[in-house]
């Protein structure tokens, strides 16, 4: 006889004393455990929480999206479940999808399940500005996590004691989305995405400025990107630099030869050109070094 799974779901919140009741109940239905991260909420959010049964992680002040799941990464690390899911609190996500979310991994086809907005109705119901900035995010996303993904900023998610385990999100802000898709894929996790229903007519949508959310995530992916693979991201531009540098440095002494004179401007170039490449090249193998000696540390 098989053992039931240990399932919890793990809640970021802020300010969402009006939804959240609703969600915990309807989440107890499908998960053994819920847990809340409070992130500094001024209202009842957490109070309303704990007396529903909830646990409830609490920061002192409001640090990001990115931070409380860091708090609830680390609370299911603690409790090891055989499946930890992830949803908003504010009911954008149906808790009544969470079964549809959580298949994937009890039937041991992935690790790592997102909820995609898109592959149900191509995310038609999504406000169009949101909708094209989650695609450009996306694309950004596929480039340094999984190509195939359509959805990299979902929240609704599932994970496999194996992915818990093995990722450890850092991001406080936006960001950490795309962080874990990536350290997933550092880490060989099998992903799977499924069709899920967003409601964008709740009280609060979203409490974060679309333009601050995409700069957010694009600084986050650009920051990895350089983090994992500096050869590449310091290298090549250090190296066009010295080639730039390059060609001016031979206009420099052309001109000197003909006219036996330092043409400044020229000259400054060819000068700042060396040092930006130069600066770059050094930036990128001790970056690589260091990556190398961490990575042999694990």
């Amino acid at each position: 006889m098989s053992k039931r799974p240990f399932i919890i779901a793990c809640i970021p919140a802020f300010r969402e004393e009006a939804s959240i009741a609703r969600v915990i109940v309807k989440t107890l239905k499908y998960v053994d455990r819920v847990i809340v991260c409070d992130d500094g909420s001024p209202d009842m959010t957490a109070e309303i929480a704990e007396r529903l049964g909830a646990e409830v992680i609490r920061h002192e002040r409001n640090l990001g999206y990115g931070a409380a799941l860091c708090s609830l990464f680390k609370r299911a690390r603690e409790l090891d479940p055989d499946v930890m899911v992830t949803l908003d609190a504010d009911l954008q996500h149906d808790p009544d999808e969470i079964p549809k979310v959580l298949s994937p991994i009890l039937r041991s086809e992935a690790d790592v399940v997102i909820g995609s907005r898109f592959l149900a109705d191509e995310g038609r119901t999504m406000p169009r500005h949101r909708r094209v900035g989650i695609k450009v995010i996306t694309e950004l996303a596929k480039t340094v996590s999984y190509e195939g993904i359509s959805d990299a900023q979902s929240g609704f998610r599932a994970y496999s004691r194996r992915a818990v385990r093995l990722i450890t999100p850092t991001e406080y802000g936006m960001g950490v989305s795309t962080e874990i898709l990536l350290k997933a894929r550092e880490n060989g996790l099998r992903i799977k995405e499924v069709p899920v229903e967003v409601d964008y007519r709740v009280r609060r949508p979203s409490t974060h400025n679309p333009l601050y959310h995409g700069l957010d995530v694009i600084l986050s992916t650009v920051k990895h990107m350089s983090i994992r693979h500096p050869l590449i991201f310091y290298g090549i531009p250090g190296a066009a630099a010295l080639l730039i540098a390059t060609f001016f440095w031979v206009w420099t002494f052309q001109i000197f030869a003909t006219t036996h004179q330092v043409v400044t401007n020229i000259a400054l170039v060819a000068i700042g050109g060396t040092l930006v490449g130069l600066t770059l090249l050094t930036t990128a193998v001790i970056l690589w070094v260091m990556v190398s000696l961490i990575r042999e540390v694990k």
